[in-house]
């Protein structure tokens, strides 16, 4: 133990003197300089911080240019970085400099480090060829401490055997800090201590999630993983509930009127929250007025209220398989902001004057009031389109008209189609699914995104014109990167392979080509595949006040203004706007910026937590079908597995390649294969193949299946 505390205290040591020779700006220092700066005055000690220099010269940390001076070697002997676990539970450190290679840390020297975990990590001398490695001497900043498993309680103590795979570390409970959960229950738990040397955290039961494999407990459990709340605070509640539904004349003032405009929303069938209304009218001139008109979320929503720092904290409301977890309270998002019909509502709007062209003749941005006419679901606006008959006919046709020469437009300047298909679940009462089926996007679905897409298109532009000159106006753009060139070579090699070719000469060209594809692969087995993996060859978008392009809409300036009731960056959008429509001074762009980065973060999580909700219901749908087989596509390939999605249902397991009987196969990563070693035999991303369901897990949401070789 006592060989363990000293080199502790040497990394200590070497950490300080390291930071004295960084902020020396490298100048070779002696080490009665570097003791002096150090405040350290004791002559054994001055004689410790000489053995560790000479020691660390040997190691190549630092170097001695001049006898007795020392200075530290170009390598960064401290990084800081992102831990990702790894299953054997050693982890890769991610650097927070981008040019910096990721470091190898064996499981011993995490120290207590969990995956997600800022940490600061000590570089070791590397030995040529070697990686990158080093060990944890500080947790910066711990990415969770709470954590959902399932609690086995016996008669002295209690552990949570957690849900994460990448948390490997059971966390005991005291008997004492139960919270009155019972043994076999999901519950969330809190790490309250970690004592040094213990192999497992400590914590305290926080909240009781209910039996496990119940659909609700299972629900929250999800919600509850990816940090979403279950309710929202009391005077949060009550602050909604203050605010009157009744419109007063004085809610009117400054507002245009389009009371008296056909006005109608088309959304789900099963939508409660409807953040988007058309207005449609013929000009005297023979030009068509359509006026996007947003629900005004943010006149009801005050900046720094109890509401808005709720909002701001989700950031987003989450759509799970069975329900929605709104960004604001159901008072406000299914009822005061919802665009219902047949109700006098607020909005802010983005009108347009379209010739029959479809070319903007005129645009206008502010405050309205309006009264919906109809609510349609996508399914009746379809079929007034495909009969060309139905309530408001004539205004969805013309609408449906317009929608096609702008998307047709938006296509020719180079925008990408990605149609991938989207996985619903038929349930029954309790929530168990029933039935699979994929739903389809027709044209009433493209009208209103077509119609989004303008509003948010030409807001971004109208205040990143506004900025044009001396002064920037600062705003949330939604940006999305150019494709890494590296990665969409290799999914260009990979659709080669059935047949599709990509044109990599320019960014349009590329666009071109991508289009053809997707339109050509529309339908076919492989068509989930190939969008996968063009989408993951695509850059990420996120919200950000940098004014760039989007790339997948082919667009320079782009925000999102259309869904305030479900995501805060459209509030604050609608704020910035309202802001400079009055001329006012641009906003802090530092306070916006860290809002953008935010709310990225957590629409990732909500993504991330809607998979997990349907992964779990695709694992609880199979569980039924346990020894039946099924034809399905390679989606995925990694070191220890292939996953194949099944055709008819879209639901996806995996086969582990130790169960694969007939060889011994490895990965082949560059050519998205798994190879065996003796015969040579092939399985490829996209192959069709035949498998047994073998075994469910659905406390980890997996599926296993068994491959039937012909």
């Amino acid at each position: 133990m006592a060989k363990k505390k000293s080199s502790d205290l040497e990394l200590v040591l070497i950490q300080l003197i390291s930071d004295v020779l960084e902020k020396s700006k490298n100048e070779a220092l002696n080490y009665k300089q570097v003791s002096a700066k150090l405040n350290i005055l004791d002559a054994a000690a001055k004689e410790t911080i000489l053995e560790i220099l000479k020691d660390q010269v040997k190691k190549g940390i630092f170097q001695e240019p001049e006898r007795g001076k020392f200075r530290l070697k170009d390598l960064k002997t401290f990084v800081t970085g992102k831990v990702d676990m790894t299953a054997d539970g050693s982890a890769f450190i991610v650097p927070d400099d981008e040019f910096e290679k990721d470091i190898f840390v064996s499981a011993r020297k995490l120290h207590n480090a969990l995956n997600g975990d800022v940490v600061k990590v000590y570089i070791f001398a590397k030995k040529s060829g070697r990686k990158n490695e080093g060990e944890v001497v500080e947790i910066i900043k711990r990415a969770k401490t709470d954590f959902i498993g399932v609690i086995r309680i016996s008669d002295r103590f209690a552990f949570v055997n957690i849900d994460d795979r990448k948390m490997l570390h059971d966390i005991f409970v005291p008997l004492t800090d139960l919270n009155g959960a019972k043994n076999g229950q999901k519950v969330q738990v809190s790490i309250t201590d970690w004592p040094e040397g213990a192999k497992n955290p400590i914590g305290r039961i926080s909240t009781i999630l209910g039996e496990q494999g119940e659909n609700n407990t299972e629900m929250n459990a999800i919600l509850a993983q990816y940090g979403f709340p279950l309710v929202f605070p009391a005077e949060v509640e009550r602050e909604a509930d203050a605010i009157p539904e009744e419109i007063t004349a004085e809610d009117l003032q400054g507002r245009r009127d389009f009371r008296d405009t056909v006005t109608f929303t088309i959304d789900p069938a099963d939508a409660k929250d409807f953040d988007d209304a058309i207005s449609f009218k013929i000009l005297p001139n023979g030009n068509y007025e359509v006026g996007v008109h947003i629900a005004d979320v943010s006149y009801y929503v005050r900046p720094n209220s109890k509401l808005d720092k709720e909002a701001y904290a989700r950031a987003t409301s989450v759509y799970l398989v069975d329900r929605v977890i709104p960004m604001l309270p159901e008072r406000l998002s299914n009822g005061v902001c919802s665009l219902r019909p047949h109700e006098d509502k607020l909005c802010f709007a983005a009108v347009f004057e379209l010739d029959g062209e479809a070319n903007i003749v005129t645009e206008w941005f502010g405050r309205t009031a309006i009264h919906s006419n109809r609510r349609f679901s996508y399914e009746e606006a379809q079929e007034v389109i495909e009969n060309k008959a139905g309530d408001y006919a004539d205004e969805i046709l013309k609408l449906n008209e317009l929608a096609y020469i702008m998307r047709d437009r938006k296509f020719k300047n180079g925008a990408i189609s990605f149609e991938s298909t989207e996985v619903k679940f038929k349930l029954d009462e309790t929530g168990k699914p029933i039935g699979v089926y994929v739903k389809e996007r027709k044209d009433a679905h493209k009208l209103i995104e077509d119609f989004m897409l303008l509003a948010n298109k030409k807001v971004a532009e109208f205040v990143a014109k506004k900025g044009k000159g001396k002064m920037k106006y600062t705003f949330i753009y939604r940006s999305h990167d150019s494709p890494n060139l590296e990665n969409l070579g290799n999914f260009a090699l990979f659709a080669a392979r059935f047949g599709y070719k990509i044109n990599m000469k320019t960014d349009k060209e590329i666009a071109k080509s991508l289009n053809y594809l997707m339109e050509d692969v529309e339908g076919k087995k492989e068509q989930n595949v190939l969008t996968q993996l063009a989408i993951r060859s695509m850059a990420k978008a996120i919200y950000t006040t940098k004014k760039t392009s989007h790339y997948g809409l082919a667009f320079d300036h782009y925000t999102h203004f259309t869904s305030p009731i479900r995501r805060y960056p459209d509030v604050m959008v609608h704020r910035l706007l309202a802001l400079y429509l009055e001329n006012g001074k641009s906003a802090n762009e530092e306070e916006f910026e860290t809002a953008a980065s935010h709310s990225s973060t957590m629409e990732k999580r909500a993504a991330d937590a809607e998979r997990a909700s349907i992964k779990y219901k695709q694992a609880e749908y199979l569980e039924e079908n346990i020894g039946n087989n099924f034809i399905g596509i390679i989606s995925g390939v990694t070191e220890w597995g292939m996953y194949v999605e099944i055709i008819e249902n879209k639901c996806e397991g995996m086969v582990r390649l130790r169960d694969i009987s007939d060889d011994f196969y490895v990965l082949d990563e560059k050519n998205y294969c798994i190879v065996g070693q003796r015969k040579k035999k092939k399985y490829q991303l996209g192959d069709e193949v035949k498998v047994k369901v073998k075994k469910v897990d659905l406390a980890k949401r997996q599926i296993d299946f068994t491959l039937i070789q012909e």
